[in-house]
């Protein structure tokens, strides 16, 4: 079976990221036209970009945001529509790094940074990119929680708590927009090896695996096809789930 996206338009946030940069450039191998969304590292995004229209027959751009500021959202959102078109599908994977302590040594500020792009982002996207969705009658909204939401680990509790408000941002979006075929879902990765593992010889953790049922570390190719399930028809009566994909270390 082949997972055919031609004819679809895609944006992915942080598709400059670890896990963002194999995101786009497996909706474009399936036929999507992408938006490559970068906040700071627009060679990193131009180099995503040019590979991804030498290898694949799509358009491809790259697009500038803060995905914490309702004006930067906007004026992206009509950079795509300008030169590719409204989205169908929408994966917001950006996120803010931080050192992560503590509850009582967290800097209040890390919270605020951690509500802002995992809760704020995906509501001023879905504010965004949502109302050309309802025109169609259709579409893929897609959000990349994490299993640290779930387990709750020590010193994660901004990131945590600031996913778990995803989610629930998440599964109220799905009751309110399925009435016009809008798809609402969520993939939660776990500690997954990408590029930089690779680079850098990072990818064995047997502290780790071995408290995972499948007794390693995920791919960022495997956190992709489980976007592109979301992303494609196979998805088409899947709404407000959360998909984890962390090997069993998270069982819902």
């Amino acid at each position: 079976m082949e997972i055919c996206l031609k004819g679809k338009i895609a944006v992915v946030t942080g598709a400059t990221g670890q896990l963002g940069r194999v995101m786009v450039k497996t909706l474009a191998s399936c036929g999507a036209d992408v938006a490559v969304h970068y906040l700071k590292n627009k060679d990193k995004a131009d180099e995503i970009v040019n590979e991804i229209v030498a290898k694949y027959p799509v358009k491809a751009i790259a697009v500038q945001a803060d995905i914490t500021d309702e004006n930067s959202v906007n004026s992206m959102r009509d950079k795509i529509k300008n030169e590719l078109g409204n989205p169908d599908i929408v994966v917001n994977n950006a996120v803010i790094q931080y050192k992560w302590v503590s509850v009582l040594e967290q800097n209040i500020t890390d919270f605020q940074s951690q509500f802002d792009s995992c809760v704020k982002h995906n509501i001023l996207m879905a504010k965004a990119f949502i109302p050309a969705m309802i025109d169609k009658n259709g579409g893929k909204f897609i959000g990349i929680n994490t299993e640290c939401s779930y387990l709750c680990n020590e010193n994660s509790a901004a990131y945590a708590s600031a996913k778990r408000g995803m989610d629930g941002l998440y599964k109220t979006l799905a009751k309110e927009v399925g009435k016009y075929n809008i798809n609402v879902n969520q993939v939660a990765p776990g500690w997954t090896i990408s590029e930089h593992d690779r680079i850098n010889n990072t990818e064995i953790a047997p502290e780790y695996s071995s408290k995972v049922p499948l007794n390693r570390r995920g791919t960022d190719k495997e956190i992709a096809n489980v976007v592109l399930f979301f992303a494609s028809e196979l998805s088409s009566f899947v709404t407000g789930a959360c998909i984890p994909v962390s090997g069993g270390t998270v069982m819902l």
